[in-house]
C-alpha cells in the first residue's frame, strides 16, 4: 500500500491476510509511516466499510470492501532503510496452515527493540507470494530451537485460542549451575515486567505479578551443572530464565538474570550462548484436529558443551 497519493481514494477488498483482523490494526500494518493518532482520526469519520462508518473495534470480514481516504504514507524508502535479507530458516514442518521452524541462537522473532528485523521479516522476504505469514508465539532471541508462523489467519487465530487455553505442551531444555535435587518440580512464582533506566525490558519475581507456572525435571546432572527439562504451564516472558534465577540455579551463558563471571568462564570453555532450547511442542492442528509433536534438536554447540561435562565426569 506504498505509494497512496495525497489526492485519492482507496479501496481495498479483504481477503483471508485480512479477515478477522481488528480494522485499526490492519490500518496500522497497512499504513505504515502515518501516525497512530491521525489512522484513529480518519476511523472516526472518513473510513468506510460497505459504505458505512465502523469504529475501531470492528473485525473485517472476508470480501468487505474498505474505502480509505486521501493519505499521506510513508514512501517505501522512508519505511524500510534497512535491508531485510531473504532467509529460510531449518523447518521442521510444513503443511497448508503453518510452518514450524528450527530458530538459531542469537536471532530474533521480530523486528524492534533495538533490532531491524527477524526471523519473521526474513521469511517475509524469503517467500514474497505468501499471502500471509505471521509469528504465532515468541521466543528469546538467544532461545533456539521450535518456533511455530501461521502461514492462514484462521490458523492463527486458532493457534492463539490452543495457548490461551492451555493445551499445547511447550518443553524446553535448559543448563543450570547448581546441583538441582527434585527429580520433579513445580514452580509457580507470579512475575512482574519493568523497564530498566536503559530502557530494556526485565522481569522479576513480585508478589503482584502475573501467576506464572513452571515444571521442571531433572535429565541428568554433574559436580556444578544440572540439564533440566523445563515445561511451560503459562508463558510469561522469561518464565523459566526468571524462575530457575531467583531459584539459585541460573541458566549457563544468562546474559541478563544469570551469573555474569561465571559466564566469561563458561565462553572460554566454550559455550558462547545461554543455554536454553525450545526442544518439543505439543498441540492438536488448529485446522485438522491432527495430533501434532514437533521436535527440535538440540544444536551442536550444546551437544558439544554437555559432551565436554561427560568427559571431565569420567
Amino acid at each position: 500500500m506504498n505509494g497512496l497519493s495525497k489526492d485519492s481514494v482507496t479501496f481495498l477488498t479483504i481477503d483471508e491476510s485480512g479477515e478477522a483482523q481488528r480494522i485499526d490494526n490492519f490500518l496500522f500494518k497497512h499504513l505504515k509511516g502515518v501516525p497512530k493518532s491521525h489512522v484513529y482520526r480518519i476511523l472516526r469519520g472518513e473510513v468506510r466499510v460497505n459504505k458505512k462508518r465502523i469504529d475501531q473495534t470492528y473485525r473485517l470480514k472476508l470480501g468487505d470492501v474498505l474505502r480509505i481516504p486521501p493519505i499521506r504514507v510513508a514512501e517505501k524508502h522512508e519505511v524500510e532503510q534497512t535491508h531485510i535479507p531473504a532467509v529460510e530458516f531449518p523447518i521442521i514442518y510444513e503443511d497448508d496452515a503453518l510452518v514450524v521452524l528450527n530458530k538459531p541462537s542469537g536471532v530474533a522473532v521480530h523486528g524492534g527493540s533495538g533490532v531491524s528485523f527477524g526471523v519473521i521479516e526474513q521469511m517475509r522476504r524469503a517467500r514474497p507470494q505468501a499471502k500471509f505469514l505471521e509469528l504465532v508465539h515468541r521466543l528469546d532471541r538467544e532461545t533456539s530451537g521450535v518456533l511455530l508462523l501461521a502461514k492462514k489467519r484462521s490458523a492463527l487465530t486458532a493457534m492463539h485460542e490452543i495457548m490461551r487455553e492451555g493445551n499445547s505442551d511447550k518443553r524446553y531444555f535448559a543448563l543450570v549451575l547448581g546441583q538441582w535435587k527434585n527429580v520433579k518440580q513445580h514452580v509457580k512464582l507470579p512475575l512482574h515486567k519493568f523497564d530498566t533506566p536503559q530502557g530494556e525490558k526485565r522481569v522479576m519475581v513480585r508478589e503482584d505479578g502475573q501467576a506464572s507456572h513452571t515444571i521442571f525435571t531433572l535429565q541428568k546432572s554433574w559436580a556444578e551443572f544440572s540439564l533440566l527439562e523445563a515445561q511451560l504451564k503459562t508463558g510469561r516472558t522469561h518464565q523459566i530464565r526468571v524462575h530457575l534465577s531467583h531459584l539459585g540455579f541460573p541458566i549457563a551463558g544468562d546474559d541478563k538474570y544469570g551469573d555474569f563471571a561465571r559466564n566469561k568462564v563458561l565462553m572460554k570453555e566454550g559455550l558462547k550462548r545461554m543455554f536454553l532450547h525450545a526442544h518439543s511442542i505439543a498441540f492438536a492442528h488448529p485446522l485438522t484436529g491432527e495430533a501434532m509433536h514437533l521436535t527440535a534438536p538440540l544444536p551442536k554447540e550444546l551437544e558439544s558443551f554437555i559432551a565436554k561435562l561427560d568427559a571431565q565426569k569420567n
